[in-house]
């Protein structure tokens, strides 16, 4: 099974080393490529006053902080949600820093982000993919077709929910049918399930010729260039990314 978190945060700034803290967590996970309904998000005190600039990208308030919860008491909550995912972030260095800076501060033994989870910066994913342009989130959602109508200011889970979608349509994946956000008791109709004969005829199985596995395999190293080291089905062959029943 390929777990994957897709995460956001928000800040009272932009560098933890002058003493800026996170303010909220949002997390979206996806499973073998697909959205599931599971995720994670938290607003967080700071104990700290919020910069005026960042007010403006965000609009969180010191005001609607004043009753939130502090990161240490999470940080439990959020490492066993993230632990062991790869971690799929814009622009990671910056959230990384903060969520690296925070387990510090605990002074408990938490070590660093990298000891629970790896991370995938798509931001330099674009880079590679798309030099010498725009790569914000913004644009990526203009170039690959996402709707992000309703992000008029930054919001953690927000952002989360649009980077799945622009990293799954930036590797070639789709999110549109995904069968796990549909919730229970929705209007959604459920498929009806076709059940074959247990007598039918046994399937034919054609296996790959000895030139047809080489062809196969040459295609998977192209893609892997092409993606900057991103290929699904080069995880599913290595057993990565194999669910199990």
């Amino acid at each position: 099974m390929l777990r994957q978190i897709v995460l956001d945060t928000e800040t009272t700034g932009l560098d933890p080393a002058q003493g800026h803290r996170i303010i909220e967590i949002g997390c979206i996970e996806l499973i073998n490529r697909r959205v599931t309904t599971n995720r994670y998000h938290r607003y967080l005190q700071p104990d700290r006053e919020i910069d005026a600039a960042a007010v403006e990208i965000h609009g969180i308030t010191d005001g609607f902080l004043a009753d939130k919860p502090r990161f240490v008491e999470i940080a439990d909550e959020f490492m066993s949600f993230i632990q062991g995912a790869e971690l799929i972030i814009h622009n990671a260095p910056f959230d990384v820093g903060f969520i690296d800076h925070e387990l510090q501060l605990l002074g408990q033994g938490y070590g660093r982000l990298g000891d629970f989870c790896t991370v995938l910066d798509t931001l330099a994913h674009a880079r590679r993919l798309h030099p010498g342009q725009r790569n914000n989130l913004d644009a990526l959602c203009k170039r690959y077709g996402i709707d992000n109508s309703q992000r008029e200011l930054h919001g953690a889970l927000l952002d989360a929910e649009i980077l799945a979608d622009v990293y799954l349509a930036m590797t070639g994946g789709q999110v549109s049918l995904s069968l796990e956000r549909v919730q229970e008791g929705s209007d959604v109709p459920k498929a009806s399930v076709s059940r074959l004969a247990m007598d039918r005829p046994r399937l034919h199985v054609i296996r790959a010729s000895p030139e047809e596995e080489v062809a196969h395999a040459s295609y998977l190293e192209a893609m892997l260039k092409k993606n900057g080291g991103i290929c699904v089905w080069s995880r599913l062959e290595a057993g990565e990314g194999v669910a199990e029943d």
